[in-house]
């Protein structure tokens, strides 16, 4: 028998059974690459990840993400998660109020800050996410509307429904107001039609009208391309939106230098409130650097057992 520990957190939360779960299993070597899928369907979340020891020397760990049907080359919620769950369990020297370590993803190494606070607990983190990226515009908009199950009038009039990515693209999706998002009733196959038409698995469904008026987007995210129908928090689509509304001038900003700090909330149609921390730096007109950023509860402790 192999036995493998994992713990699962919820991430973008501050209470239990909010946020987004992921399953993290710290000590994942020895498992093949089927034995990590298969695990990831048995645990049913819209992802789970698996912690290697780093073949990059830069790297002080190495982090694969899977969904129920496949694997991701980078995750945001399963990055916040895992790093603090890695820091509970003592595997990180915290060294103050911030400590950066360095995570080894499929295609890159990028790092995760994670936050202590004064009592000593480190319940945080923040994760540095790739170069922002633009794509393609989706100019058919009544062939939106209707795989979202709307009307054209709920396909916000001004911004584009455009492919955005720090890491992992998307295709994201602004709407009129919290009725039309509430509303959504996905039409799957026309939807999974445009996301490959796209290139993309899936998309960000926004729009800027929020139940807190303090927050900047009222978000859902739907990925049924990957086994996730529906996503209470997406970190690596936060990070995109966040560009994508900079890039769109949706927000003020000083051309020469600045820092544009966003609070995004998902996940409240499933009953799974989230907020997730955007922050996206701006030098000369251009974005250089997306940071996104949350708090994590540890939930349950098993066991995988293995023959």
């Amino acid at each position: 028998m192999r036995r493998y520990r994992f713990i699962q957190a919820d991430v973008f939360t501050e209470v239990i059974f909010g946020g987004n779960p992921v399953a993290v299993f710290p000590d994942a070597e020895g498992l093949n690459d089927d034995e990590m899928q298969k695990i990831a369907r048995e645990m049913n979340l819209s992802e789970t990840a698996f912690v290697l020891p780093p073949t990059d020397p830069r790297a002080d760990v190495q982090v694969r993400f899977f969904t129920p049907s496949t694997e991701l080359p980078f995750a945001g919620h399963p990055t916040i998660g895992t790093h603090v769950v890695l820091a509970s369990l003592g595997r990180y020297q915290i060294t103050g109020p911030v400590t950066r370590v360095w995570q080894q993803l499929r295609n890159s190494i990028l790092p995760v800050d994670l936050i202590t606070d004064g009592s000593g607990r480190t319940d945080r983190a923040v994760m540095t996410q790739e170069e922002a990226r633009h794509g393609e515009v989706f100019q058919d908009k009544a062939k939106l509307a209707k795989a979202l199950g709307l009307t054209v009038e709920d396909i916000h009039p001004d911004l584009p429904a455009q492919v955005f990515s720090t890491g992992l693209p998307g295709l994201i999706v602004p709407l009129t107001s919290l009725s039309a998002i509430q509303r959504v009733t996905l039409n799957v196959g026309l939807f999974n039609e445009i996301c490959r038409s796209m290139s993309v698995t899936g998309a960000e469904v926004f729009t800027l009208e929020t139940l807190d008026k303090a927050h900047h987007a009222h978000v859902r995210n739907f990925d049924p391309l990957v086994g996730i129908l529906e996503d209470p928090a997406t970190g690596s689509m936060a990070g995109a939106l966040g560009a994508y509304l900079l890039a769109n001038s949706v927000f003020p900003y000083e051309f020469d230098a600045s820092t544009t700090h966003m609070v995004i909330e998902q996940g409240y149609e499933m009953g799974r409130p989230s907020l997730i921390e955007v922050e996206v730096d701006i030098v000369s007109g251009v974005i250089t650097e997306v940071r996104v950023g949350g708090q994590v509860v540890i939930v349950i402790e098993g066991e995988v057992i293995l023959s």
